[in-house]
């Protein structure tokens, strides 16, 4: 068939995430908390923010929220994987209290799309750390999958991860 009569509304697959967030780009491995660094929850990258709204990374389905905490985000993409954004190191024990959410589980969102807004200076004032991780939990599932790190990240722009 030729292109030009595919349907416009046809979703294509996710092949690379960009920068959810601006701001200096590290492995994962690299982050101040042993669950992410040691990659217990998967494979990833994480961002030291310089901003304070983060957004959907590719397109896809937010599959969980944290209501409660409103610190973190899970999100199926459209080619399958499955990724954690969270927001602070320890974030959870400040109860939502400094975050806002702008999505709900089972809500499909387009890569730019707000998820989540947080109070960076009132997480440093608390005493935790304000990095922005970024997990694949379903890593295994992606053997050809790329972490680009090492840079300045401009958030909506930047290629994160390449599958």
């Amino acid at each position: 068939m030729l292109s030009f009569l595919k349907k416009k509304n046809q979703e294509e697959t996710v092949k690379e995430l960009k920068a959810c967030i601006s701001g200096r780009v590290i492995p994962i491995t690299e982050v101040k908390d042993q669950v992410f660094s040691s990659r217990a929850l998967g494979d990833g990258i994480a961002i030291e923010p310089e901003g304070n709204i983060i957004t959907a990374p590719g397109d896809g389905v937010i599959s969980v929220v944290m209501e409660d905490t409103r610190h973190a985000v899970g999100m199926t993409l459209n080619n399958g994987a499955e990724i954690l954004i969270h927001e602070g190191l320890d974030t959870v024990e400040m109860n939502g209290e400094g975050f806002e959410l702008f999505v709900k589980a089972g809500e499909k969102v387009k890569a730019g799309d707000r998820l989540l807004k947080f109070d960076a200076d009132l997480i440093l004032e608390r005493g935790f750390e304000k990095t922005c991780v970024l997990v694949l939990t379903n890593t295994d599932e992606f053997p050809d999958v790329t972490f680009h790190t090492g840079m300045l990240g401009e958030q909506n722009q930047t290629v994160v991860v390449s599958f």
